[in-house]
């Protein structure tokens, strides 16, 4: 096992966003700022590498028929913590996500992972799978929310930097802008990976 190897899979191989596209509704939902990006993905982060040592630690325990309720049990359980720490050390964030923060208990990224890799494979891996797909989805969701926020508002994670005289482009932070976003990071993306030489 190379854990390097479990993390760069997540980061960039498989990234949930740009190459599996799934997790789809709250990457175009939330990023209408950096700060928000974060928020989401490293909650995600949380959920994903903590459902994924418990799903991995019970997998000989949980009955096959069943499995995909235990696996929801599970993730729902780490969403509640998750939740209610938010709304106690960052509420302003949480009001700010709103519903997206309980809707990770159904994120086809985390049900994915627990049901291809948690469930097959040991606890350590298992973790460090949850943690590289929470560091891919977060390094994705805080690139669409950087150029979404600094184009459509002039400001970095809540900072101004564009002058004034900068004309903001509002569709940016508004639906469109996030499909335009996310669409032109793909298709770059996919142009650095075709260039990429091939190993013999």
């Amino acid at each position: 096992m190379n854990p390097w190897k479990i993390i760069k899979n997540g980061l960039l191989d498989e990234n949930p966003t740009f190459i599996q596209v799934i997790g789809m509704c709250p990457t175009l939902a939330v990023t209408t700022s950096a700060i928000n990006g974060i928020g989401m993905g490293l909650s995600t982060l949380v959920v994903l590498a903590c459902s994924n040592l418990v799903i991995s630690l019970l997998r000989n325990f949980i009955p096959s028929k069943v499995r995909i309720p235990a696996f929801v049990v599970i993730i729902s359980t780490f969403v509640t913590v998750v939740q209610l720490l938010l709304q106690a050390y960052l509420p302003s964030l949480n009001a700010s996500l709103g519903i997206f923060i309980p809707l990770i208990v159904v994120n086809c990224i985390i049900l994915a992972r627990a049901e291809s890799y948690a469930s097959k494979n040991d606890a350590l891996s298992s973790a460090l799978d949850g943690i590289g797909m929470g560091l891919g989805f977060t390094a994705a969701l805080v690139a669409i929310g950087c150029i979404r926020e600094l184009l459509g508002s002039g400001s970095l994670f809540g900072i101004s930097v564009l002058p004034t005289e900068f004309p903001k482009t509002t569709i940016m932070i508004l639906p469109p802008g996030a499909f335009l976003t996310l669409g032109c990071l793909m298709a770059l993306l996919n142009h650095l990976r075709s260039k990429k030489p091939e190993v013999e």
